[in-house]
């Protein structure tokens, strides 16, 4: 019975810790935008971030150029013929 002394007013601030945080998250505009990054990613130009990554010198990177994957699965397929 007298943990009930310690853990309720533990659990009581717990709930405030949560209450203030979730405040802050809303003044601070974490919710503002909750659908744009997702559709960023989707509706992202992979050409022109090939064309980008060609002067880095990445363009011949198989996990950036999907290009070369496929090209590369073709290979590998005929070769198992």
């Amino acid at each position: 019975m007298d943990v009930l002394y310690i853990l309720i007013p533990l659990a009581l601030l717990l709930a405030a810790l949560i209450i203030v945080v979730f405040f802050w998250a809303i003044k601070s505009g974490q919710f503002e935008d909750l659908e744009g990054p997702a559709w960023e990613i989707l509706m992202d130009d992979d050409k022109q971030r090939i064309t980008q990554d060609k002067s880095s010198g990445l363009a011949d990177d198989p996990l950036i150029n999907n290009k070369s994957m496929i090209d590369h699965d073709n290979k590998t397929a005929q070769q198992k013929k």
